[in-house]
């Protein structure tokens, strides 16, 4: 078992090192990107990446506090679903609503790895092939079709 601050340490280090690992890596749209902290440049709209001593999880979150705002963004995601399917060639759960961390109602497409643990170094190497190509996957995707929710906010 870890202390709190060598667990934060350990996380913070597998961050960086996929942060680096990434970096020489462009942006569907050619300019580098900070993956890490990916920006999709649509309010409400996000691409998250967790992982725990249990889990690697990566999703999009919608975000909208307005639940009929929230369901039309997630039916126009629907509406690329097979757009979706084969750029990250694998099916994701689509939850229309779920809570996040914080308890507030999120709308989530997201895919999940599990029996992975961030505080284990040998699982790094597979944490970050579970991370990087659906991240690319998921920026060519959206290189698609943002400007279409570009217009729905």
């Amino acid at each position: 078992m870890y202390s709190k601050e060598e667990a934060a340490r350990l996380r913070q280090q597998f961050w960086i090192s996929f942060g680096q690992y990434m970096k020489p890596v462009p942006a569907a749209g050619g300019y580098p990107v900070n993956w890490i902290n990916y920006k999709t440049g649509v309010k409400h709209i996000f691409f998250k990446m967790d992982v725990d001593n249990k889990k690697a999880i990566i999703s999009i979150q919608l975000t909208h506090p307005d639940a009929g705002v929230r369901e039309l963004v997630f039916n126009q995601f629907e509406e690329f679903k097979s757009l979706f399917a084969n750029a990250l060639n694998e099916d994701w759960d689509w939850i229309q609503d779920t809570t996040d961390e914080y308890g507030k109602t999120v709308s989530r497409i997201s895919t999940m790895l599990e029996n992975i643990n961030i505080y284990n170094r040998q699982h790094w190497p597979e944490l970050i092939s579970f991370f990087k190509p659906r991240l690319i996957a998921l920026d060519e995707f959206w290189d698609n079709v943002k400007p279409v929710f570009e217009d729905l906010n």
